[in-house]
């Protein structure tokens, strides 16, 4: 059976940005308690060394569009493996915290280099009525990977965070692979036009930005603290059953083409930012309960990958015709969230307590997502609507 190009992309797509967000870029949080007793790091250090992989992601935003502008679209893609890979390794050897940091930067650019790059790549070779889908399979490859990323931590030893980290340098090999033979090359992406005074592109992304800031942010702090949560007061195994539950759940993000469709991705967002407050709240304020646990990732997995599909799909309905460029701006301003959020945290939680940081971060997502509710007849317009 031939499968079509929405189809071969999507695949492949999948299984690259599943290693590169599912694995490189959350890891860190999933080893965190047991890195933090190996290598004796405090927690500013931590919430350092969490806000610099987020540099990194935001790195690789960066440098894939002069890169497809070069090399065509499935470049970054290529380098992105590349640095997973190479970054997963140098982790599982570090002995040093600057070491640490370098391998978790590395990985952690992995998914800046990729996801982005493929919405120009389903954007040049699939056809119009496909894309809504094949970019929510990509997207929802991140529950794949969150899914072998608990399976990595329930087969390594107790406590071997090391084989965690190699167990995904291999699967970032894999993926590239795949991604090589399954995506065809693309030329050198065309060059923007320059435009004077205000950009069409920034008027029609206000809102969609915005909402990447406090998602992003919100996503990052349950990620990075989750863990240290539950081993606080809950049987090891409570961490990977955590990342297994939130990856299963989260497949519900293929139908977000569909969802979107049907309600607007204004309306969609908003309730994903209500959904991940609910979960961050119930793990601050019952994250010794195995029950509240259970609800809290059983919630945020739909919250996690239908927020994050949305963006995809939201911006290339307000920019069809530069949905790389638009998806791109909303995930660096979102990045910057990203950065300063962990940083922001390990800075606070010694005085604060954990559970406060959680509980007021949900605080700000459900203030988020109830704002952005009434935008909900803006959803369908596009960039030509938008342009004075």
């Amino acid at each position: 059976m031939t499968l079509s190009a929405g189809s071969r992309i999507g695949l492949a797509g999948a299984a690259v940005v599943g290693v590169a967000f599912g694995m490189a870029r959350y890891a860190y949080g999933l080893t965190l308690p047991d890195i933090r007793q190996d290598l004796e790091l405090s927690e500013p250090v931590l919430g350092l060394i969490a806000g610099a992989t987020f540099a990194g992601y935001l790195a690789g935003l960066l440098l894939a569009g002069p890169l497809a502008v070069r090399r065509g679209s499935r470049a970054p893609t290529t380098v992105g493996g590349a640095c997973g890979a190479v970054g997963a390794v140098i982790v599982t050897v570090a002995q040093f915290p600057w070491l640490l940091a370098v391998g978790a930067v590395l990985a952690g650019s992995a998914g800046g280099w990729v996801w982005a790059s493929y919405s120009d790549i389903v954007t040049r070779t699939v056809s119009a009525p496909q894309r809504p889908r094949a970019l929510a399979i990509i997207t929802t490859g991140t529950s794949g990977g969150l899914v072998v990323l608990a399976g990595l931590a329930v087969l390594a030893l107790p406590g071997s965070w090391r084989m965690v980290w190699a167990g995904i340098a291999l699967a970032a090999v894999a993926a590239a692979v795949v991604n090589l033979r399954l995506v065809p090359r693309t030329g050198p992406k065309p060059r923007p036009e320059k435009r004077r005074g205000t950009s069409p592109l920034v008027t029609a992304l206000r809102v969609p930005a915005a909402y990447s800031v406090v998602y992003f942010a919100a996503v990052v702090i349950y990620f990075t603290y989750a863990a240290d949560v539950l081993t606080r007061d809950l049987p090891a195994a409570a961490v990977p059953a955590l990342y297994a539950v939130i990856g299963v759940t989260g497949m519900a993000g293929v139908a977000t083409g569909a969802v979107a469709q049907r309600m607007g991705s204004p309306r969609v967002a908003a309730q994903c930012l209500v959904t991940v407050a609910a979960a961050l709240a119930l793990l601050g304020l019952a994250g010794d309960s195995m029950i509240a646990t259970a609800v809290s990732a059983c919630v945020f997995g739909p919250g996690y990958m239908i927020g994050s599909a949305v963006l995809a799909v939201w911006t290339a309905e307000l920019v069809p015709e530069r949905a790389g460029a638009a998806f791109t701006g909303c995930l660096i301003v979102g990045a910057a969230g990203s950065v300063a959020a962990p940083i922001v945290a390990g800075a606070v939680i010694p005085e604060l307590g954990l559970g406060t940081l959680l509980i007021l971060t949900a605080a700000v997502s459900l203030i988020s997502g109830v704002a952005l509710m009434p935008h909900r007849a803006r959803g369908g317009r596009t960039a030509a609507e938008t342009e004075p």
